[in-house]
């Protein structure tokens, strides 16, 4: 940016503060309409007599959408922008989010959940290619890296507020509370989110100096990406169909497994699945700063080694887990701290940088749809294992996915080394 005027400097800092605020908020703000069902779900289920299994089926069906509409918002976010998609994601979420505290019918409970997972789904990938837009390629592991802490705060917050509210008023006013927190982020975003500088007045961000050579379009370009990275893309996805269903195994059945296993209460249990979160604030900064400062961008280095890491606390959990529930709320921390930071760095910064800035959205809907298959598997998978009672083979399977996930990254590696892959 070293040849913008002082005035235009000065407008840059200001829209980028204003934009990364933006967008850390809404995808911050999106958990508080995705968090609730799992906080409520054993509460639900003995609510409305649905057993693990109707449960698993119902978090399926927004993980199906969910993964749906990872590939079209994507693609849409791309064509109109990010910020028309998003808005109405958000808009959408809030209302299916509030109507399933009114609903007490197994069918009505599905479309609503489906509703909302497509809505869900315009979060990230249209959030990540808007920060394309603002950032240079040498940045983005730092900014990405402290970016991406959005989805374990707002986990983290999204989760006390269900746990408190179900334990204070029930579990209808659980995701009533968390629509009212996603209203009034969406007026934040309506006001600070731009899809790219020249949306107010601003050139370009220039990122040939830094190699990207991506603003710069050719007519290859346009028709699409070389094989190469279409390679390079799907080896992502597929290392993050791994990481993302011991994510999601954890959000969805940690307070499930804290009551029905542990016996602790509904809100206590909501209370100690933070833990996965909060760990994962630090290990998703930590991780995105090294990426910058000693593997010079290079993040499929830096989440390997993360990703060994997060296979050695499956190890604990699986070992030592079942013991007592501070054991499991350590292995939990554990995984937590490991797992953020390969996903984040991977399916943001990553997929900024392995699609170009033009591309990240399209690149990070690609990523994350494929991840979401992962989430949606688990659902179904340890929904089936737990209405058999083995939590041992649950954990044995979140460290089958750590292993596989370790074995993807190592495929990029080995690309790198061949010159097919910059990650």
């Amino acid at each position: 940016m070293s040849t913008l005027t002082p005035e235009q400097k000065q407008t840059y800092k200001v829209w980028r503060w204003r934009v990364f605020a933006a967008t850390w908020l809404s995808y911050a703000g999106f958990y508080f309409a995705r968090k609730p069902f799992s906080i409520v779900k054993a509460d639900l289920g003995d609510s409305l007599n649905w057993s693990a299994t109707d449960l698993g089926m119902l978090g399926a069906a927004y993980l199906i959408a969910y993964t749906i509409g990872q590939f079209l918002s994507g693609g849409a976010g791309q064509r109109f922008g990010p910020r028309i998609i998003l808005l109405g994601g958000m808009a959408v979420s809030v209302a299916a989010n509030a109507l399933m505290g009114f609903s007490n019918s197994f069918g009505s409970f599905m479309v609503l959940m489906s509703l909302n997972g497509l809505a869900q789904s315009t979060g990230w990938s249209n959030n990540v290619g808007t920060m394309g837009h603002w950032f240079h390629r040498h940045e983005r592991g730092k900014v990405m890296g402290i970016w991406a802490t959005n989805y374990q705060v707002g986990g983290v917050l999204a989760n006390t507020l269900a746990a408190y509210i179900l334990g204070k008023y029930g579990f209808q006013y659980s995701f009533f509370a968390g629509s009212v927190v996603l209203m009034v982020v969406w007026a934040f975003v309506l006001f600070n989110q731009r899809n790219r500088p020249e949306d107010v007045g601003l050139p370009t961000m220039d990122d040939l100096e830094d190699g990207d050579g991506d603003e710069e379009s050719s007519p290859e370009e346009d028709v699409g990406w070389p094989r190469e990275v279409v390679i390079n893309i799907f080896i992502v996805g597929c290392f993050y169909l791994f990481v993302k269903f011991i994510r999601y195994a954890l959000w969805s059945w940690a307070p499930y497994l804290l009551q029905k296993n542990y016996g602790l209460e509904g809100d206590d249990a909501g209370y100690i699945s933070t833990v996965f979160d909060v760990a994962g604030i630090v290990g998703v900064i930590i991780c995105g700063y090294l990426s910058d400062k000693l593997f010079e961008g290079k993040r499929a280095k830096i989440a390997f080694i993360f990703m060994v890491g997060m296979a050695i606390s499956c190890v604990l959990l699986y070992t030592a887990g079942q013991a007592s529930v501070l054991m499991f709320a350590v292995s939990m921390g554990f995984i937590g701290f490991t797992l953020y930071g390969p996903d984040a760095l991977m399916t943001g910064a990553g997929a900024i940088d392995v699609g170009s800035a033009k591309r990240a959205t399209m690149a990070a809907g690609i990523v994350n749809g494929m991840g979401s298959i992962g989430a949606v598997l688990q659902e179904f998978v340890l929904g089936s294992m737990l209405e058999s009672g083995s939590v041992g083979l649950v954990f044995a399977t979140l460290l089958t996915s750590a292993v596989l996930g370790a074995i993807c990254l190592s495929a990029l590696l080995y690309r790198g080394k061949q010159g097919k892959c910059d990650i």
